[in-house]
């Protein structure tokens, strides 16, 4: 993974743990994911690689689309780390 990864990854696991919700992240590019990862958010770390998790909530919070309410998700499921991409 290499060393500005891991440190990337422990502050971003830092922020995890701060944050109120997933919505009060701020580092690292906080974005859903689309397609076959929908349900799923990610950080960016270093090199290409993210921190991919969901929500943990149960239920899970959801908007009246049937979508994610990431501002209601205080509990998060860490699925991975790695480019996603390959």
């Amino acid at each position: 993974m290499g060393q500005a990864c891991t440190c990337k990854l422990q502050a971003r696991l830092a922020d995890l743990d701060a944050a109120s919700s997933v919505r009060g992240l701020v580092v690292g590019r906080p974005h859903p994911l689309r397609g076959d990862r929908i349900g799923q958010f990610a950080l960016d770390l270093e090199g290409g690689k993210r921190l991919v998790f969901k929500a943990a909530n149960e239920p899970v919070p959801l908007k009246n689309d049937g979508s994610i309410d990431w501002s209601q998700a205080t509990k998060v499921c860490i699925i991975f780390v790695r480019d996603y991409h390959d």
